[in-house]
């Protein structure tokens, strides 16, 4: 029996980055806050990180998030009641400091909408949501780092031979994620390897892509989507494809920021055949030619 995984058991850290407005972002990417600690300088960083911190053996690299997101940076006077949130993120440990922490609070995920056009270009929000009757945004962390901490172009395109292309070519392949900067990654990936692709950016479209697709009669082969995602997440959408007889063919590969051998254990309970860290594409696409190798080994039998 598949187990059912819900975003709602994921609580939100609420925090501010200003005085009036308050911030989230999913308590599985926090793995701890601390008060504020003397930083070591990193020469040559970027503007938006004030330093290094040792804590417990492990040396991170501490972000202003305020100013990271277009906001005022912190005074060195509000450094003294300023705190660490110490993220395990796309490969690596980040402290971000912020000016103060509100609380950890439950939240029921499908209840967090997409971001109103009145927010303006601020980017860096992947949805917003009501607590105690006030406006609360949720940060989207993978953006943030992405400026911070570009990528190594190397990580972003996949290496293939001509058998591995044409294995790949003919699969309905379905890329779901709620973070613009995470969609370009895997459009960029499959974009320089000339593999087709179509893309939603949530998880309720996604089902309903699938459930299409599936009563056209060409149903997709394999589904990459992110876990964390307002509405329906990854796990959630996961067990319905698995537990929907129609879709249940397709390879799913649950693709998260998480550095987390939970997020993994929890992949496999919903139904999920593989999870990975994002982003390494050449590790994406050997997961999609293992979905691919399984959907012929089916059809042959």
């Amino acid at each position: 029996m598949i187990k059912a995984a819900t975003n709602q058991s994921q609580g939100m850290l609420l925090f501010k980055l200003t005085h009036r407005q308050s911030f989230a972002i999913g308590t599985l990417k926090v793995k701890e806050i601390v008060p504020y600690t003397p930083l070591t300088a990193i020469p040559h960083s970027h503007p938006t990180v004030l330093g290094a911190a040792n804590l417990r053996g492990d040396t991170l690299p501490v972000i202003d998030m305020a100013k990271a997101v277009g906001y005022p940076p912190l005074t060195k006077e509000e450094l003294k009641t300023s705190y660490i949130i110490i993220t395990d993120c796309r490969r690596m440990l980040v402290g971000f400091l912020v000016r103060g922490i509100d609380r950890i609070t439950e939240c029921n995920w499908h209840n967090i909408d997409a971001p109103p056009s009145s927010l303006g270009k601020n980017v860096f929000v992947t949805g917003v949501t009501n607590v105690d009757n006030k406006l609360v945004q949720l940060l989207d962390v993978e953006l943030l780092l992405s400026k911070v901490f570009p990528d190594d172009p190397d990580s972003l395109h996949p290496i293939l031979t001509d058998m591995e292309r044409e294995v790949l070519r003919p699969l309905k392949i379905l890329l779901v994620d709620d973070s613009a900067v995470a969609r370009r990654q895997l459009s960029q990936a499959l974009d320089s390897i000339s593999i087709p692709y179509f893309i939603a950016t949530n998880g309720h479209d996604a089902l309903e892509m699938l459930k299409h697709a599936a009563g056209a009669g060409a149903p997709f082969d394999i589904l990459v989507s992110d876990i964390e995602m307002p509405g329906l997440d990854g796990y959630e959408l996961a067990f319905e494809v698995q537990n929907t007889p129609q879709l249940s063919h397709a390879y799913i590969i649950l693709h998260t920021s998480l550095s987390s051998e939970i997020s993994v254990s929890q992949a496999h309970q919903v139904g999920a055949h593989e999870a990975l860290t994002k982003f390494e594409a050449n590790e994406l696409i050997h997961a999609m030619l293992r979905g691919a190798e399984k959907r012929n080994n089916v059809a042959t039998v």
